[in-house]
């Protein structure tokens, strides 16, 4: 009875870990990556060590990594959005605007984030219930936003921010205060998609949407809600944008878009939805700033970067189809 019980637990414990490996077994391979970066590059170039570079790291790419959670709940959900890059843009120009215009600071930082939400409801209205492919609305919102912003802007840069907007440049116990936005959000993101009916419902829909629809899920309205949540965090990820420098250029940061969709797939994140979770995205986006930084401190061209992220996408999205059909058999 004793040697029965023992393999049971046995059994047990392998099985927890088990699915433990199959629901992070992406985040700790990313995790892994980032370790094995900071040990040997750390040991050829000791600055890439040093308190001010391992801070410039780990904020620099928070608005990317806060842009990759909404993202994420966007793909998880069986959609894609190919326009947030401009949609940033527009509203980090918004933002500052607004700041230069003489408006409260706390009106500079809310209204991108409703702007945000009334622009990507539209999008998931389009999406839910005009049934227009996600890449094509978005392509097209992208090219509204883009060539909007330059036809208003001429492209100026804003200037004269005043100092008390600059939220992105302020510190708390030592450290900027991007981080504590990109570890809150990433953590009450992850824990909300868990544990709420809303975040399982997320899963049901890019998962099955015909099975959801079964189970009672309203596709329609869970689309929409879903691009709405997602303007949330383009509008926080467009006010940290915004106020990392003492400027903004009033323009589509180059490739933001495919660097935070790349984040979300190589977090683990399935390009065919269903499946990932938001902490994978995170460590995606540190990822690549850790390889941006790696590159330099080493003297390889910047360029490399942008080589490693396509062979990563590549790696990811095989590794994803080679795991879906096991699943499927």
């Amino acid at each position: 009875m004793t040697m029965i019980t023992a393999a049971a637990r046995s059994s047990a414990r392998s099985g927890r870990l088990g699915r433990f490996l199959g629901a992070y077994g992406q985040e700790l391979v990313i995790l892994g990556a980032l370790v094995v970066l900071f040990v040997v590059v750390g040991a050829v170039n000791p600055r890439f060590l040093s308190d001010t570079n391992l801070t410039s790291i780990f904020s620099s790419n928070a608005y990317i990594a806060v842009a990759a959670l909404g993202m994420s709940l966007v793909i998880i959900s069986g959609h894609i959005d190919v326009s947030i890059g401009s949609l940033i843009g527009v509203l980090a120009t918004l933002s500052g605007t607004l700041a230069v215009g003489g408006y409260p600071v706390w009106v500079a930082w809310t209204a991108p984030i409703l702007a945000g939400v009334v622009v990507n409801a539209f999008v998931g209205g389009l999406v839910a219930y005009a049934r227009i492919p996600s890449i094509v609305v978005t392509l097209g919102m992208l090219s509204i936003l883009k060539g909007g912003l330059i036809s208003v802007t001429d492209g100026a840069w804003i200037t004269n921010l005043p100092a008390d907007y600059l939220i992105a440049q302020k510190r708390l116990f030592g450290l900027p205060l991007p981080i504590y936005f990109m570890v809150v959000l990433t953590l009450l993101t992850a824990f909300w998609m868990r544990y709420s009916a809303f975040g399982r419902s997320i899963y049901a829909v890019g998962g099955n949407a015909e099975a959801a629809r079964a189970t009672g899920i309203r596709i329609e309205g869970t689309t929409v809600a879903v691009f709405a949540i997602h303007g949330v965090f383009a509008g926080i990820t467009a006010v940290l944008f915004a106020t990392q420098l003492q400027v903004i250029q009033s323009t589509v940061p180059p490739n933001l878009e495919l660097t935070v969709i790349t984040a979300s797939v190589i977090g683990g994140v399935s390009i065919l939805g269903g499946t990932g979770t938001v902490i994978g995205s995170t460590l995606a986006a540190l990822l690549f700033a850790t390889i941006g930084s790696a590159l330099i401190f080493l003297n390889v061209s910047a360029y490399w970067l942008r080589a490693v992220l396509g062979l990563l996408i590549l790696v990811t999205v095989l590794a994803d189809m080679v795991r879906r059909r096991r699943v499927a058999l």
